[in-house]
């Protein structure tokens, strides 16, 4: 009888203590970043009740959502530049420390009693800046701490980890500021410092290939360039920009939870806890049948379901039914980021990661911080409802245009890029060996 494979087996990525450091360093971190956007709004929102209308503050909501968003926009060409020219550990290491102190600021400010929207604005623009330079770092760094055979493993479980922390995070967040406001950020400001502990505990690790010589702007123009030579990796970071973009609900949940629902900050837990039911039935399924087959189509798919959950939710006035729909739209999206990331790593050779990733989370930092400022200034304009019922409207529409635009896409099959591509990957090895 033939033995079973191990599931452990020597090359699998959890055998490897370095990656097992990373990937519990990243799960952190998302788990505090995420858990702290959601707190970050509830409160924004709630001193903005007490001197403003309701749509000047959902107008203030969305200038949170921009004071993250610019300084990724500013700095990502250099953001990728540096993942790929400097160490990747210290990078993660740095960025981590300032995001400490910001969690920390918050925590203390809370508790103190002199938290402002000021103070708030001030640190939604440092973690921005913090974010901006550990994105492409972490995401370039996993394929060094892994052979190369595990490369698809690794990259579905960092993937897997983000998703997941991503998720969960806001539910979190929810609960502990549920309990208590301070409470959120003390536990951020822990999760933060665990990240970096694990961070820390990664001993030295093989150097990326040297990218090509020449000045650093020609660098940045280099990576930028592949992007847009590589129609299949646009057209999966596109993707996700316009589709998020439009129909990201984050934003809006406090709305939906003090004045549509009205359920409160417990109800606000649970609205942003459902995304997270969906996204962990999804993992679990991951976990025992991962996707081989057909991935551009099923991402495609994922979208939209996405778009057709978020337009569910709008239309909601019943807490059940807007639950459920959170709950399908985490279960898309975390299937469709899936199969995009994995995509876009393997599609990248190592020596260009760095500024690929820059280019990638620029996209999704758009879809996520410029996202929640379009839905709080389009909610500021036709109410909460107008806004999500355009936004997943509009992620519709853009899933079935890509589907045409970009037929490379569709036409993946498999994670396993072009032998073409694999081959001048080989060869850039071989020339800077």
């Amino acid at each position: 009888m033939a033995r079973s494979p191990d599931p452990l087996r020597p090359t699998h990525p959890l055998r490897i203590a370095n990656f097992r450091a990373y990937w519990a360093a990243r799960f952190c971190m998302t788990l505090a970043q995420n858990g702290m956007i959601v707190v970050i709004g509830w409160q924004t929102y709630t001193i903005a009740r007490a001197t403003m209308s309701p749509s000047a503050s959902a107008a203030q909501l969305g200038l949170i959502g921009l004071l993250q968003f610019l300084p990724l926009f500013i700095s990502t060409p250099i953001t990728g530049w540096v993942a790929d020219r400097f160490d990747r550990r210290m990078i993660t290491r740095v960025t981590l420390s300032l995001q400490v102190f910001c969690a920390a600021v918050l925590a203390v400010s809370t508790v103190e009693g002199w938290i402002s929207l000021p103070v708030i604005f001030a640190v939604a623009v440092l973690l921005g800046i913090g974010r901006a330079f550990a994105g492409p770092a972490f995401g370039a760094l996993a394929p060094n701490l892994v052979p190369r055979e595990s490369l698809p493993t690794a990259i579905a479980l960092s993937s897997t980890s983000w998703q997941v922390g991503a998720i969960v995070g806001p539910a979190i967040g929810g609960f502990a500021y549920s309990v208590t406001p301070s409470g959120a950020y003390f536990l951020a400001t822990a999760l933060f410092g665990l990240a970096l502990g694990c961070m820390l505990l990664i001993g030295a690790v093989p150097r990326t290939i040297a990218i090509a010589k020449g000045s650093p702007l020609k660098q940045i123009a280099e990576g930028l360039a592949y992007v847009g030579q590589n129609k299949l990796v646009l057209g999966a970071i596109t993707l996700d920009l316009f589709a998020v973009f439009l129909a990201g609900t984050s934003a809006l949940l406090p709305i939906y939870a003090h004045d549509i629902l009205k359920v409160g900050p417990q109800g606000l837990s649970l609205l942003v806890g459902a995304p997270a039911i969906g996204a962990a039935v999804v993992a679990i399924f991951f976990s025992f049948r991962p996707i081989k087959t057909n991935v551009g189509v099923k991402m495609l798919a994922a979208v939209l379901v996405y778009g057709v959950a978020t337009v569910t939710f709008g239309l909601s006035t019943s807490m059940p039914l807007s639950l459920a729909a959170l709950a399908l739209a985490g279960a898309a999206d975390m299937f469709s980021v899936y199969i995009r990331s994995s995509l876009i790593q393997l599609y990248t050779p190592d020596d260009k990661r760095g500024r690929v990733g820059a280019v990638s989370q620029l996209t999704i930092s758009a879809s996520n911080e410029l996202g929640e400022a379009e839905s709080g200034f389009l909610a500021a304009a036709l109410g909460p409802v107008g806004a999500v019922l355009v936004g997943g409207g509009g992620a519709i529409v853009v899933t079935i245009l890509w589907t045409y635009l970009f037929p490379s896409i569709r036409n993946a099959k498999t994670f396993e890029p072009p032998k073409s591509l694999r081959d001048a990957a080989d060869l850039e090895m071989e020339a800077h060996a």
